[in-house]
C-alpha cells in the first residue's frame, strides 16, 4: 500500500508553534507630548502627556541664565507661560522650535524700561557650523545660548517629532 503524501495533525500544529518566531515585534509607541516644562535651575526641559512626564532632557541656557529676559541682548532665557510656535528645520542650529517671546507682559515690561524685549528664543540642538566632536560634547556641558534652550541632535530630533506647533511650554526659574 503506498504510503500517502499530506498534511497530519502533527505537522499543522509544528508550523503553527514555528509560526509564532515570525511574529513581528509589537511597535513602539510614538512619542508625543502635549505640554514642555523647562526648570531653568534643574536645566532640565521635560516633555508631558497628559499630565505625565514621557521625557527628560538636559538643557543649556543662555550665557546669564538667572532671571528673566528683559531685553535684546541680555543673554537670558524668558520665564513664564509660552507657546511653541513655529518651526524652522534650516536654522544655524540643529532644528529649532520658536517660544513665543515676548509676550503682551514682556512687551510692557520693555516698554515701561525704555528697551528691545527682543525675540527669536528657541529650543534647538547644537551649532551646525562646529564638526567638531569633541568642541560638540563641550556644549553640552554648559551654558553656551543668548537666550535659547539647547539640547543635542538626538534629543532635538525626539523633541521635533513629538511637540506639535501650539504646545504650551512653561518656564521656571
Amino acid at each position: 500500500m503506498p504510503k500517502s503524501v499530506g498534511w497530519g495533525f502533527g505537522s499543522i500544529l509544528l508550523l503553527l508553534w514555528l509560526s509564532g518566531c515570525t511574529t513581528p515585534p509589537p511597535q513602539q509607541e510614538t512619542l508625543r507630548a502635549d505640554r514642555v516644562v523647562v526648570d531653568k535651575s534643574e536645566r532640565r526641559l521635560r516633555l508631558l502627556y497628559r499630565g505625565k512626564v514621557v521625557r527628560e532632557y538636559p538643557i543649556a541656557l543662555g550665557d546669564a541664565p538667572i532671571g528673566h529676559k528683559v531685553q535684546e541682548g541680555d543673554e537670558r532665557t524668558p520665564e513664564g507661560h509660552y507657546v511653541l510656535d513655529w518651526r524652522n528645520p534650516n536654522s544655524r542650529f540643529y532644528k529649532s522650535i520658536h517660544i513665543s517671546y515676548p509676550n503682551a507682559q514682556d512687551r510692557a515690561r520693555a516698554k515701561a524700561l525704555g528697551v528691545n524685549p527682543g525675540g527669536m528664543i528657541m529650543i534647538h540642538g547644537r551649532p551646525n557650523y562646529i564638526h567638531s566632536k569633541r568642541v560638540l560634547a563641550e556644549y553640552d556641558r554648559r551654558d553656551w545660548t543668548d537666550g535659547c534652550i539647547a539640547v543635542n541632535n538626538e534629543q532635538m530630533d525626539e523633541i521635533w517629532n513629538a511637540v506639535p506647533d501650539g504646545t504650551p511650554i512653561d518656564i521656571f526659574p
